[in-house]
């Protein structure tokens, strides 16, 4: 038992001797290669090894004979592991290597490629999270680049829209000026109507950048979708009556949802006023509900002919239009663009541009701001053509069954 114990503490100490020796080179070699740091483990290793292996053997008095046996055993033994340390090192390396050649993809184009055969587990592990990153940030990108796309055009429609009212404005202001206005009280009507549609304009604006900046706030409660639809109904029948279109129930239940009820009814009153805009005279626009899983879906039907199936994803873009599929003929006396502001000296006020409406701001943020509000009460919008036009609906969470 003495022997065994004097056995351990020699090739401890001869161990705890190169390890001390060894200690300024791992120092040395932080922030150098794997390959110099793998060999310089398996060294300390063999030295190790070595000087426990030789101190024992002194200790034991081997023969001349034994001891040159016990020597090339632990030279032959530490070269081969120095030499498959070696070896290992370089495969790491050569595959860190070939990671950070594709780690400079991310971002750019084709993007992060993943090396096919990493050498170890935790370059494998990395391999796995720059991929899922530079998948994130080409998705990133991605949306970035059509905000910024949908930025520009709606920069490019706003200024389009103010540029006219704000023309029939000053040509008003300027006849009223300069007394050559023979009804000024119609002059008077149509700068308030003109006034009113730059406000509306201005608080569509307001409402998206709050949206988009997630600072919408909700007054929840819980409300019949029944009560919202009549609400948005009673709101949008006298346009519908201008327009010669028939607001028509397509099943609207009593269906219980906890909503804010002002940003709903608005959302439902920019769906309605939409669809009879788009729709021609003697055209019908049908509202709906159903149930669908723990959601209450609201529908909004018109008669617009459709929209183009390429425009369908880009329908609650911001800025966005739509083509003349879903743009109504223009009245008797009036062409496809704007109205002309009067000239200074005229007598008569300009007539307003076609499609105008009370609440539109003209600017293609309407279905904006609907998908935002829904989305903000963890809700959906969609839209998909039907055989006479297309169908608006928006999923809302239920809150319960049905109330009669």
């Amino acid at each position: 038992m003495t022997d065994v114990l004097i056995i351990v503490a020699l090739a401890a100490l001869g161990a705890l001797v190169a390890g001390l020796l060894a200690g300024p080179a791992v120092t040395l070699l932080r922030g150098r290669s794997v390959v110099l740091s793998m060999f310089a483990v398996a060294a300390l290793a063999v030295v190790a090894m070595a000087a426990g292996t030789v101190a024992v053997a002194v200790e034991m008095f081997l023969s001349g004979h034994d001891f040159r046996v016990v020597l090339i055993v632990v030279a032959v033994s530490g070269a081969f592991s120095l030499g498959a340390a070696l070896l290992f090192g370089r495969r790491i390396a050569a595959g860190s290597r070939d990671l950070a050649r594709a780690a400079a993809g991310v971002g750019g184009e084709p993007g992060f490629v993943a090396p096919a055969d990493p050498p170890t587990s935790e370059l494998a592990a990395l391999a796995a999270a720059l991929e899922t990153a530079g998948t994130r940030l080409r998705t990133a990108q991605e949306r970035e680049r059509s905000l910024d796309a949908s930025r520009r055009d709606l920069i490019a429609g706003i200024s389009h829209d103010l540029r006219t009212p704000l023309a029939g404005l000053r040509a008003m202001a300027e006849a009223l000026e300069d007394g050559v206005a023979q009804e000024p009280g119609r002059f008077h009507t149509r700068i308030r109507v003109e006034v009113d549609r730059l406000s509306a304009m201005v608080d569509d604006l307001f409402e998206l950048s709050r949206i988009q900046a997630g600072s919408l706030e909700l007054a929840l409660s819980r409300v019949s979708v029944y009560d919202l639809v009549d609400d948005a109904l009673a709101t949008a029948r006298p346009l519908a009556e201008e327009r010669g279109v028939r607001l028509v129930d397509g099943g609207v239940a009593a269906f219980p949802v906890r909503v804010d009820p002002q940003a709903i009814t608005r959302v439902l009153g920019n769906l309605l006023v939409n669809a009879i805009r788009a729709t021609p005279p003697d055209g019908t626009v049908a509202v709906s509900t159903r149930v669908e899983g723990d959601h209450v879906v609201l529908g909004v039907e018109d008669s617009c002919g459709g929209i183009a199936e390429e425009d369908l994803p880009r329908v609650f873009d911001t800025g966005w239009r739509g083509t003349q599929a879903r743009t109504p003929p223009s009245r008797p006396g009036q062409d496809s663009g704007e109205a002309d502001p009067p000239r200074p000296g005229t007598t008569t006020p300009p007539a307003a541009a076609p499609g105008a409406r009370h609440g539109d701001s003209g600017a293609g943020l309407g279905l904006a701001i609907v998908r935002g509000i829904v989305e903000a009460h963890t809700g959906r919008a969609s839209v998909r053509n039907t055989a006479l036009g297309c169908r608006f609906e928006i999923a809302l969470p239920a809150t319960g069954p049905a109330e009669r």
